[in-house]
């Protein structure tokens, strides 16, 4: 009997597609949103057009990932973010149990999302907003999700600005 052979091509392709993961309490870990996804039947890769992810911690902000193009493994493990890639944070109150944390936006062409680990990375140059600082690093950096912290690599330069305080 004759194996078929897999090519790489489409064999489905899904206009306005979401990928969703629960975690252990049945909450919304991640959420994948596309204009196109694309899915290759000999990898079980996809191809998104405008990729959107979502990563959801218990009493944190959601961090937002997105690009112009994305690329997600077979496994559902790593998602790849190419052209005009970032990850943005909102600012957030502070709570009882967390500070209050101030606006993030990183900005690169590409980012790697490790799911399951909660990291993204890059090895290209990133720049960092937060609040009203900005830093510049030449060799990219990883974002941890879970402490939800950014670490630069290589030559870093930019200014730190101070939040201005409210009167009292």
């Amino acid at each position: 009997m004759l194996e078929r052979v897999r090519l790489h091509e489409p064999d489905y392709i899904i206009q306005h597609g979401t990928l969703s993961a629960l975690n252990e309490q049945g909450n919304t870990k991640y959420r994948i949103l596309g204009n196109k996804v694309t899915h290759y039947d000999d990898d079980a890769s996809i191809d998104i057009n405008l990729p959107r992810m979502r990563l959801f911690q218990d009493n944190k902000p959601p961090v937002t990932v997105k690009s112009n193009t994305g690329h997600l493994d077979g496994d559902l493990t790593i998602l790849e973010l190419f052209d005009n890639a970032s990850i943005f944070r909102p600012a957030q109150a502070a709570t009882t149990t967390e500070p209050a944390t101030l606006r993030m936006l990183a900005s690169s062409s590409y980012f790697k999302v490790f799911i399951n680990d909660d990291i993204i990375e890059t090895n290209r140059p990133i720049t960092l907003e937060q609040g009203m600082s900005t830093m510049h690093s030449t060799d990219g950096g990883t974002f941890d999700n879970i402490q939800q912290s950014m670490t630069l690599s290589g030559q870093v330069k930019g200014r730190i600005e101070r939040a201005p305080r409210s009167p009292q």
